[in-house]
């Protein structure tokens, strides 16, 4: 059962952070480092989710 929680949150983190990559982009404020930053997280995220879902 804790995996289950643990994966959906997990999932939670990852939809927010597209969620905050989309916003980066659209704002011409945000450099190309933060921008890359960002997705390397959700990259991580996605690994993870992958890695405990097998």
């Amino acid at each position: 059962m804790a995996l289950t929680a643990h994966l959906e949150a997990l999932k939670k983190k990852h939809r927010d952070m597209s969620e905050a990559i989309e916003a980066a982009q659209r704002s011409p404020a945000t450099d190309a480092l933060h921008l890359s930053d960002l997705k390397k997280q959700k990259m991580r995220l996605k690994e993870e989710i992958t890695r405990l879902s097998e």
